[in-house]
């Protein structure tokens, strides 16, 4: 493990955070009552169903939208806007075609970084993420998962206490999918940066996270809250057919309304 890589990783806290919005037929609450703990260095996904307020919840900790209620800290500091501390990889890695791969993962570097610092950071982390050699490759010319790597990188480059990502793998083929999320699982693992990942797939939560939270609903009570706040004990990384997480895969799908097969 590389020293060099290693990251200020920060906590994350949410108390009593609501999100309303307004509709043409009235206010519609997103989020209530949401209380979470983030240790730092920690990896943990959200899972809910479409609409239970995962990306919303990731947006709020971000600072590109502001909580209606309640408070969002990161590094123990409440988060008014978007700050230095956190890194963001969306599900489309959203990479400029004009510039390329270096010159987008360049966008991300702290303001006044040292024009020649700026470029071996960059470099640096295009290998970190296996795009060495591509480091003058436009986005069209690579496939879609070199992309969500470059996107990767560009988050990573600000060396964030906090990565946030949003079902990043979602767009990939399957098989790219699963080695972009070993990849994941090494960077975080060798910088030590806290992540909050927003997932539907329970294999992915159950292969990378150290805790997996379930977002849901409760009748009578409006919005989405923590309705599941599960631990994954098992060391990382951690094998793919460990037969000691089945339990726990099918305690998550039941909770996402999947039941379990009935002979």
């Amino acid at each position: 493990m590389d020293p060099a890589q290693r990251v200020d990783a920060a906590g994350v806290v949410l108390r009593g955070v609501g999100r309303a919005f307004t509709t043409p037929t009235g206010t519609r609450d997103v989020l209530a009552d949401v209380d979470v703990e983030v240790a730092p260095g920690s990896t943990v996904a959200l899972l809910g169903a479409s609409g239970s307020g995962k990306s919303t919840l990731l947006r709020l900790v971000a600072g590109l939208d502001t909580p209606t209620s309640g408070t969002v800290e990161v590094g123990g500091e409440v988060v008014r806007g978007v700050g230095a501390r956190t890194g963001v990889v969306f599900q489309e890695p959203r990479l400029l075609p004009w510039r390329d791969l270096a010159g987008n993962v360049a966008l991300g570097l702290p303001r006044g970084t040292p024009r020649a610092e700026g470029r071996e950071q960059v470099l640096q982390r295009l290998a970190s993420v296996g795009l060495a050699d591509f480091a003058g490759h436009r986005p069209r010319s690579v496939s879609g998962g070199m992309a969500q790597r470059a996107a990767l990188a560009r988050a990573l480059v600000r060396r964030p206490g906090v990565l946030l990502m949003d079902e990043p793998f979602a767009a990939l083929d399957a098989l790219t999918r699963l080695k972009v999320q070993d990849l994941l699982d090494d960077l975080q693992r060798s910088t030590g940066a806290t992540v909050l990942l927003v997932t539907h797939d329970v294999d992915e939560a159950l292969h990378l996270a150290d805790r997996v939270l379930v977002l849901g609903t409760r009748e009578g009570r409006p919005g989405a809250h923590v309705v599941r706040d599960l631990r994954v004990d098992a060391p990382r990384p951690r094998d793919r057919g460990d037969s000691s997480l089945a339990h726990l895969r099918v305690e998550l799908l039941e909770l996402l309304g999947v039941p379990r097969a009935h002979a």
